[in-house]
């Protein structure tokens, strides 16, 4: 038998706060040699502005082995649909056999804003009050989300490109996080910010890195082609760069990719990936002036914690639906 997991379900039997946790222990997994990650396979889609990715990983300590099937398709927002749609499929490590079939579009939002929780975890100030968002997106809300479960966020703002977009966003995350969100003018929210996140589908620089102050964590995790970025070279010289993968990043992240080229920055410029803070290996913030960046173009084994703690914590419930699949 397999489980099927729909958006409802997994509301259910997951939190941001376990799945920071799980997260974080990928990250532990990666750094200490237990996780298997290969570089994901895709396919670009030209004419329809859409992407395709596959997403194998397994987690050894964990026990959990899954893949991935992910899309990017940018003029979804023209048919007021998500622009990331993903399906995750859990197998058993011990026998192969397929344990779950779950919707992989919450499993990201989930597994990304938790990445940033991890990165604000480690590099945020501990005194950040606010936090500003680019893109008003599903991704943009996890994240802030994530934040405010690291930190004590008392105010937020949001610039997204579609102004209904952002006035809805305002909305809802005021409502659900108990905490005044704005809109605000890109250059204002890098001004008046302590962290940024950036979850857009930006192709160029959306804010000027000149305004950055001092002290400020950044979580860049918009883009993830090695042709576009979200922020300028500025910003990237002036950080301390912490990314999810060195070999992720150099093949996919532009925004580390564009200013290497240019020769701007190089490799040695990248201080750490981010299980190398986990496990203590690296200090992470190590002065309230530095400003920190997070990179991550999103690693398979996120997805691969993600369900598997969807997967346990639903079977610890008896809260689930099967399906004999080979019948």
């Amino acid at each position: 038998m397999v489980l099927i997991f729909t958006k409802s379900d997994l509301k259910k039997v997951i939190s941001m706060k376990d799945v920071i946790e799980v997260v974080e222990m990928a990250f532990s997994e990666l750094q200490r040699g237990t996780a298997t990650l290969p570089l994901r396979t895709g396919i670009t889609l030209s004419r329809e502005a859409g992407w395709m990715g596959v997403m194998p990983a397994y987690l050894e300590k964990m026990g959990s082995l899954s893949t991935k099937i992910v899309t990017v398709f940018e003029k979804n927002l023209e048919k007021k649909l998500p622009t990331i749609m993903a399906t995750v499929i859990l197998n058993s490590a011990e026998t192969g056999a397929p344990l779950a079939i779950m919707d992989g579009t919450f499993i990201t939002a989930m597994r990304t804003g938790a990445v940033c929780g991890v990165a604000t975890k480690y590099l945020a100030r501990k005194d950040s009050k606010t936090v500003g968002v680019f893109g008003a997106g599903v991704q943009a809300r996890t994240q802030l989300i994530a934040v405010c479960a690291v930190r004590n966020i008392e105010r937020a703002f949001v610039h997204d490109k579609i102004k209904e977009r952002a006035d809805v966003f305002t909305t809802e995350m005021s409502e659900k996080l108990n905490i005044p969100v704005e809109t605000r003018k890109p250059e204002d929210i890098v001004k008046e910010s302590d962290i940024i996140n950036t979850a857009t589908t930006a192709k160029t620089p959306i804010f000027d890195g000149n305004l950055v102050n001092q002290g400020t964590h950044l979580n860049l995790i918009g883009s993830f082609k090695p042709e576009v970025r979200e922020v300028d070279e500025v910003v990237i010289k002036k950080s301390k760069i912490v990314v999810d993968r060195k070999s992720a990043a150099l093949e996919e992240a532009g925004d580390i990719i564009i200013p290497l080229k240019a020769g701007i920055i190089t490799k040695e410029n990248i201080y750490a990936e981010l299980g190398e803070l986990v496990i203590g290996k690296k200090p992470s913030r190590t002065s309230d002036s530095e400003i920190t960046l997070f990179k991550s173009v999103g690693l398979g084994m996120q997805d691969c914690a993600t369900a598997w703690l969807a997967y346990t914590k639903a079977k610890e419930k008896g809260d689930y639906q099967e399906v004999a699949l080979f019948s």
